[in-house]
């Protein structure tokens, strides 16, 4: 098994690439080791000193790694815990645990609109940002404002505020009038 590695616009933040596939559908994030317990995968990866966080995408498993810790230390262990998983046999997620969709439901008189903005992330935005390493969330829209949260290299990135005000917010803007500003979450 080769996994290869790619830098991510978050310097604390780096994307393997086992060569297969990760997740079928959705992504999963864990923020803390606390939080690895459906996902054998996880689990491996937060048992290297160092790691922080565990993103897990279609074809790609982002870490992120504490201040202070180079690279270089902990890039060797990484790529053995994710290759001793992988063939291992384990599931990614434990049975009955699924990864989300990526989206909150949101019903009521803004619904056309929540469809719209949930097609244009969909369709223009996630595919971009899960090329960095990472995924974006729709958490609701009230009165123009759409809150949309940042996960896997995109969350803590020096660059994340102008993706979502230059490049998220005038997208929205431009296709969906009702639109008029959008606003990051910390979930």
């Amino acid at each position: 098994m080769f996994i290869q590695t790619e830098s991510t616009p978050n310097p604390a933040t780096l994307k393997f690439l086992p060569g297969q596939t990760v997740l079928d559908m959705g992504t999963a994030d864990f923020p803390s080791a606390d939080t690895a317990g459906k996902s054998p995968l996880a689990g491996r990866i937060f048992a290297v000193d160092g790691v922080t966080g565990v993103f897990l995408g279609n074809d790609f498993v982002t870490v992120t790694k504490s201040d202070g810790v180079e690279w270089d230390h902990i890039k060797p262990a990484i790529l053995g815990a994710v290759m001793e998983h992988f063939q291992s046999g384990q599931p990614v997620i434990n049975d009955g645990d699924t990864a989300g969709s990526g989206h909150a439901e949101h019903t009521g008189e803004d619904a056309e609109v929540v469809d719209q903005i949930k097609e244009l992330l969909d369709s223009r935005v996630r595919p971009a940002v899960a090329q960095d390493g990472g995924d974006i969330t729709f958490h609701g829209f009230d009165r123009g404002v759409v809150y949309l949260h940042m996960q896997g290299a995109c969350a803590g990135c020096p660059s994340s505020t102008l993706t979502l005000k230059m490049g998220i917010e005038n997208l929205l803007r431009h296709y969906i009038p009702e639109v008029t500003e959008v606003r990051p979450v910390a979930v």
